[in-house]
């Protein structure tokens, strides 16, 4: 954010000297202000200047990205999940995660989606949003969660929540949360990532989940 507030400041006095309206009160007042912006100390690196604008939903300006991946060490075991929200032009509107003790991998997996899902939910009407006039695309390595969304579920709904074999599904109430969930926009798409394969938002949130572990386990 230090480096962008410079630019800015630079690009000022370029069109303040061009237009010959650069006087040497102006020439003081930004020294001053520039002096100010380099000795300022940031606390947390500026999170949209790391990931570029969503790709998935570019040009959609209904469109909400949300970017999760969760991990264990151990199955069960200690965990941790992350996720990431952007707008269609890249402004980051929230993030999260959390560690857990004792759990699973796909347990993280779940999570991730649901509490950026409940997130989204809850900061949209501050930003002038409805949720029910959004679209939001749900990014994710682990095809367990895509598959589960986008095709397991409505079969075990029309089973009463059993399976095939009429046992019911393993983490049931994490898929029964995401099922509520989805009814609360105008449209949820699932969309699997290649883990590792380059992807910013992907790797990010990877990168927070293992600093939650490390963290918490060190």
């Amino acid at each position: 954010m230090k480096k962008k507030h410079l630019r800015a400041l630079s690009s000022l006095e370029n069109w303040l000297k061009e237009q010959g309206l650069l006087t040497k009160e102006l020439n003081s007042s930004l020294e001053l202000v520039r002096g100010v912006v380099e000795a300022s100390v940031e606390t947390k690196p500026d999170i949209m200047e790391k990931l570029p604008p969503p790709s998935e939903i570019n040009g959609d300006l209904l469109g909400i990205a949300l970017y999760t991946d969760g991990g264990c060490r151990g199955n069960p075991g200690p965990g941790a999940y992350a996720f990431v929200v952007q707008n269609v032009v890249g402004e980051v509107l929230i993030e999260g995660g959390e560690f857990e003790s004792h759990t699973t991998n796909n347990k993280m997996e779940l999570s991730g989606p649901i509490n950026g899902l409940r997130e989204i939910i809850s900061i949209l009407p501050s930003l002038g949003k409805d949720p029910l006039l959004t679209r939001v695309k749900v990014m994710t390595d682990s095809k367990y969660v895509v598959d589960g969304m986008k095709s397991w579920v409505q079969g075990w709904k029309a089973r009463g929540w059993r399976k095939a074999d009429n046992k019911p599904p393993e983490n049931l109430e994490y898929w029964q949360q995401l099922d509520v969930l989805k009814n609360s926009f105008m449209a949820i798409e699932w969309i699997w990532i290649k883990g590792h394969g380059g992807h910013p938002q992907n790797e990010y949130c990877d990168k927070k989940v293992n600093e939650a572990m490390d963290e918490h386990l060190s």
